[in-house]
């Protein structure tokens, strides 16, 4: 079963463009540690502070081995890094998701 990894931030307002550098640099990250990287999406218009970010894998053990791809990854560590030094990510939640109808 495919199960999606749903990712909410919260966002400082002021500091979106640091996000969009953040979203940017895990497209070649994500899937080499072993993610389906879906998307990640920031605010346009209305609310101005929200994030999401979604990316899939084959199972939850699937998930939990990409967990520990990433942490050791250099590009990754230093992503994290950047987050945590720029501190434009205020708050995230993690929810796991199953697709229960195709995408159209």
């Amino acid at each position: 079963m495919t199960v999606t990894v749903f990712i909410r931030y919260v966002l400082d307002p002021f500091k979106l463009d640091a996000f969009e550098r953040y979203a940017q640099k895990w497209l070649e990250v994500i899937p080499r540690c072993g993610g389906k990287l879906q998307g990640y999406f920031m605010p346009h218009e209305g609310t101005n502070n929200i994030g999401w970010a979604l990316i899939s894998f084959d199972s939850l053990a699937a998930y939990e081995t990409y967990r520990g791809r990433l942490r050791a990854d250099a590009e990754g560590v230093a992503n994290f890094d950047f987050a945590k030094r720029e501190r434009f990510i205020l708050s995230e939640e993690r929810t796991f998701l199953r697709q229960v109808t195709p995408a159209s």
